[in-house]
């Protein structure tokens, strides 16, 4: 029997949005989890990257037990979740021109490295931006967006283009323009994101077959265990010895 309460009706709609990314997305995640796992294996760094909510999916891969210890966030002061007041400054950091080239400059970035940028409508000038400079450095992109954004509105970035146009490998999370699930003729906005709970799950979803792929090759993922089970601490501190010189969180 359908649950038709508004709890049940958003589960719905967020598990079909699951369900499409895992069928419409497994290539690109394959993919994805592959290019990460190439760059572990080459001595590569990894880092993700997201504005305003889309920081959410970026943080949740860094620093967390069942994770690559290698995921470092770049973080754009002011930029990263609702951390600034007024919260309306982030979003307009996000329209900011020259912004992302200035963050990557001054980042432990380099060529041979992999970024995750991840941004829900992909138009605004600092994830396109810092797509755009990433690849001048030689480092491969990954873009997490919803791409009818691309279709459905103008770009803010001064090419008239995309996030997604300068990947290497896009992930559609399939969030129709809007972010917002329900809507209700007694009230006058759609509400209900998914947006962070699909994204958050192709980011793991990437992680899992980046963690699988190195096991397949013979290297041992350099994964963390969680501080709240007897020798999770121990076992985190000979990861982070081990791969010292690719892990920034801890600096």
């Amino acid at each position: 029997m359908s649950d038709r309460t508004p709890a049940g009706q958003f589960f719905d709609a967020a598990i079909g949005l699951l369900q499409r990314v895992r069928d419409e997305e497994a290539e690109a995640i394959a993919a994805a989890g592959t290019l990460l796992a190439d760059t572990v294996t080459a001595g590569g760094r990894l880092f993700a990257f997201g504005a305003g909510h889309s920081s959410l999916a970026a943080q949740d891969v860094v620093y967390r037990a069942g994770g690559l210890a290698l995921m470092n966030l770049l973080a754009v002061p002011g930029a990263v979740g609702v951390d600034v007041v007024p919260a309306t400054l982030g979003s307009a950091l996000e329209r900011v021109d020259g912004l992302a080239t200035a963050v990557l400059d001054s980042s432990p970035v380099r060529s041979g490295d992999a970024l995750v940028v991840i941004s829900l409508s992909g138009r605004n000038a600092l994830p396109v931006e810092m797509a755009m400079r990433a690849r001048t450095l030689g480092v491969r992109v990954i873009g997490v967006t919803s791409v009818a954004y691309a279709t459905g509105t103008t770009s803010r970035h001064a090419s008239g283009t995309y996030l997604k146009d300068h990947c290497d490998i896009v992930l559609d999370s399939k969030i129709a323009i809007g972010d917002a699930e329900l809507a209700l003729d007694t009230v006058a906005a759609p509400f209900a994101p998914a947006s962070t709970v699909v994204t958050a799950a192709l980011l793991q979803a990437v992680l899992a077959t980046t963690a699988t792929t190195l096991a397949e090759r013979g290297t041992e993922p350099p994964l963390l265990r969680s501080g709240n089970v007897d020798g999770g601490h121990e076992w985190n501190s000979r990861i982070f010895d081990q791969y010292a010189d690719r892990i920034f969180y801890r600096r």
